[in-house]
Formats: structure tokens, sequence, C-alpha cells
């Protein structure tokens, strides 16, 4: 059992709750406490610490609703896995877990090329029946599936027939093949999740996904990918930093 250290600024007007979920939360981000580590009880937290049980309760608590700790009877408190969370940059998926250090894998379910129809021909300004590239994947962090990806690639932009995309991500491709992405146009959302893609993300029939729809465009301006992925609010979030000007 690990009980990292929290340091409380009882003159501080931030609470005292807040400032021990704040502590625990950081923890878990940063590694310090992983999924699967229990931590001491309400009791024993409080304490050591010199607060009212309340307080130790309600710190826990706003952990457990943001789904980073769980309580499991006769096991106690308990980390589970830390969401990921990305900025939105012209980054790939593949490319952010691995700055971060997770461990991940890819099931490709589908690679063929194939006329464009309307949804992909008109996102990527191509006219239906174009040839396409069409990719389907599960991208999977530390074991557990965290994201459904559909991508559409012009045939014209580049062959995608001898890639093995267990291997490697779309983005890093696009580099090794000196495509270059200089803007991409994307769409955050969320939906209800129907039976085969909750099937792939180990999810419930109707629970919510959060979409994410990108075109993304190279140095000349032409359309060079559509993405149209799923991911697993439990487990991914994007994180943006907003300037008033």
């Amino acid at each position: 059992m690990f009980q990292p250290q929290v340091v409380l600024d009882r003159s501080s007007p931030v609470p005292l709750y807040f400032q021990v979920a704040e502590q625990l939360e950081r923890a878990i981000r940063d590694g310090d406490l992983v999924a699967g580590d229990r931590i001491a009880n309400e009791v024993a937290w409080a304490d050591q610490l010199g607060v009212s049980r309340p307080t130790m309760r309600q710190a826990i608590q706003l952990l457990v609703d943001k789904g980073m700790l769980v309580r499991k009877r006769g096991v106690g408190t308990q980390v589970v896995q830390a969401p990921i969370r990305r900025t939105v940059e012209l980054t790939s998926l593949y490319d952010d877990l691995r700055r971060t250090g997770h461990h991940t894998t890819t099931d490709v379910l589908d690679l063929a090329l194939v006329p464009a129809d309307e949804g992909p021909a008109t996102r990527l300004g191509c006219p239906v029946g174009t040839p396409v590239w069409r990719l389907e994947r599960v991208r999977r962090v530390d074991g557990q599936p965290l994201a459904l990806m559909r991508n559409h690639v012009p045939a014209s932009v580049t062959d995608l027939g001898d890639v093995d995309f267990t291997a490697t991500g779309l983005y890093e491709l696009f580099r090794t093949r000196a495509i270059h992405l200089r803007v991409a146009h994307q769409t955050i959302c969320a939906r209800l999740a129907d039976r085969r893609e909750s099937r792939l993300l180990g999810v419930k029939v109707a629970d919510a996904l959060l979409t994410m729809e990108r075109t993304s465009y190279d140095d000349s301006g032409r359309a060079v990918e559509h993405a149209d992925h799923l991911y697993r609010p439990d487990l991914y979030s994007y994180e943006t930093t907003l300037v008033d000007r």
C-alpha cells in the first residue's frame, strides 16, 4: 500500500479536501500511483494529515467521481487507470501515447483500396468513386481498448497496401514519406455506441463515446486524410488552453 506525501496549506483559501484530491490526482497522473495500487483508508489519511474524516471522504469521492479511484468492499480504495489527456494539436493518437510512455498495441480491422463514397469524398474534396485507402483500427493502451479509428487516404497521396499498421501510426508513415501536414479542420462531439462499437471498445451498447472527426491538409493545401475516430470517455479526454485576446 503506497501513500504519497501530501502537504496542506491551511492558510490557503483552497479547501483542504481539494488540496488533498489535487495532490493525489497529480501522483496518479505522474505515475507515482498506478492502476491497481491501494491507498490508505480515510481514517488513516485523516489522522496523518490532521483533518476530519468528512474532509478526507470528500477528497476521495472527488477522485472516485473523476474515475481515477474506485472503492471495493473488502479491498479498500484502489487506483484505476488514469484517463489519457490529449492536447488539441495536429498530432496523432499514436504519437501522443508514445510520448507519454504508455504501452500501445493496434488491431487492424480493415485496410482496403475502395471507391470513395459520398461522406469521405465530400470531406476530402474529391469526386465520389475516387480510389481511397480505407483503414480501420482499434488502438489499445496498456491492454485496454481506447479508440476505434477509421481513416480514408486518397490513393493519389500514397500507397498504404504494404504498410504494417500494427507497428506504425498513420502520421508517422506520412513523415517517413515526406508528407507534411500543415493544417486540419477538427470537430469533437459525442454519441452513443452501437452493438459493434460496444464489442470492439469493451463498453455497453448505448454508452456515450467521444467522437473526433478531422480532415488534414499538407503544405500545398491538398487534403491527405480524413479521420473519424471514437474514444472511450472513461479513458480519454481532450485538453486545450483558452486565451483572452
